[in-house]
């Protein structure tokens, strides 16, 4: 019986907002929530330095990140497929 494992590590969908360093890359995430007292739904945000081995991943496209081991003071997470291209300008 083979089954699909299953990952343990977290994964987040996000938009690329820099890609100027080397070998990594700046990714914003954005979730909907609704606010605890008035009930309103507020966009909260966060930015995520996701490692990118291969330099693949630009400004503007959306990827998939997967939480792993730190790999750097600031680098706990791996760019690992892209979800939809930049569109060109």
């Amino acid at each position: 019986m083979t089954e699909a494992k299953t990952s343990l590590r977290r994964t987040l969908v996000g938009k690329v907002v820099s890609d100027k360093r080397a070998k990594t890359v700046t990714v914003l995430v954005e979730r909907r929530v609704k606010h605890a007292l008035y009930g309103k739904i507020v966009i909260k945000s966060s930015k995520y330095h996701a490692h990118d081995e291969t330099g693949q991943f630009h400004t503007g496209d959306v990827i998939e990140i997967e939480e792993s081991k730190p790999i750097s003071k600031t680098k706990n997470w791996v760019a690992t497929r892209l979800v939809e291209k930049a569109e060109a300008v």
